[in-house]
C-alpha cells in the first residue's frame, strides 16, 4: 500500500480486532504505524468494506512547480478522496480538462473525451502518459456515463479505483508538462549565469 502520510510504496501487516456487530454487519478495526515515516494509519472494515480513519487525506506531495490552480484542485482531491471518492474525481475530472485546454491544445468546446482524444492523436506527450490519459475514459466508462466527459465538475458515480487512478494520471501530467520544462529551464538558466559570469556566450537550445 501507499502510505497516506508520506506516499511511500510500503509493505505493512495490519491485525484486525473484532470490535462487536450492528446492523450493517460485523465491525474490526486495526492500525499500523507506516515503516518509512513512524507515523500511525487506523482503519475500520464493516463487512468487507474498509475505510481509513486516520489520516482523513492522503498526502500525495506535489512538486512547487505545479503551477497554484492545478494544484489546489489536486490536493483537494486526495485530500477528499477517502470521505468521497466521487467529488474527488470530479476535481481531477476538472484539473485534468484545464491542463489539456491551457496547456496542450484541446478546444475548450469540445468534452473531456474529445479532448482526450486530440491530445492522443497530436502525440505531444509520452506513450506511457497517453496510454494513460486513454484509460481515463475506458476506467470512467465514459460509454456509459457521458456527464462524465461533458460536465466533468458534476458529481456522479465512479467506478471502482476511478478517483485514485485519475490522481495517479494527473501526477504523471504534472510532471511532463509543469515539472520537467520548468526544472530543464532553471538548470539552463543557472548555466548561463556561470557562463555569462565567465565572459562567455549562452547556451543555445533547439
Amino acid at each position: 500500500m501507499k502510505c497516506p502520510h508520506c506516499a511511500v510504496n510500503v509493505h505493512a501487516n495490519f491485525p484486525w480486532w473484532d470490535a462487536g456487530r450492528d446492523a450493517d454487519g460485523a465491525w474490526k478495526w486495526t492500525y499500523v504505524n507506516c515503516p518509512a515515516c513512524d507515523k500511525r494509519i487506523v482503519m475500520c472494515k464493516i463487512g468487507e468494506a474498509e475505510r481509513m480513519l486516520y489520516p482523513q487525506g492522503i498526502v500525495r506531495p506535489l512538486s512547487s512547480l505545479v503551477p497554484a490552480p492545478y494544484a489546489t484542485d489536486f490536493n483537494e482531491a486526495a485530500r477528499i478522496i477517502n470521505d468521497s471518492p466521487k467529488a474527488s474525481a470530479a476535481l481531477t475530472r476538472r484539473c485534468l480538462q484545464h491542463v489539456l485546454i491551457d496547456k496542450l491544445g484541446a478546444s475548450p468546446k469540445a468534452d473531456l473525451a474529445a479532448q482526450i482524444q486530440k491530445v492522443i492523436d497530436d502525440k505531444l506527450l509520452p506513450m506511457q502518459i497517453l496510454e494513460q490519459l486513454d484509460a481515463i475514459r475506458n476506467i470512467g466508462n465514459f460509454a456509459a456515463h457521458p456527464v462524465k466527459s461533458g460536465a466533468t465538475g458534476q458529481i456522479v458515480d465512479v467506478e471502482a479505483g476511478e478517483a485514485d487512478w485519475n490522481l495517479d494520471v494527473l501526477e504523471s501530467l504534472f510532471e511532463e508538462v509543469f515539472v520537467r520544462p520548468e526544472s530543464l529551464k532553471l538548470r539552463q538558466d543557472a548555466l548561463n549565469n556561470k557562463l555569462a559570469a565567465a565572459g562567455k556566450s549562452p547556451m543555445k537550445v533547439p
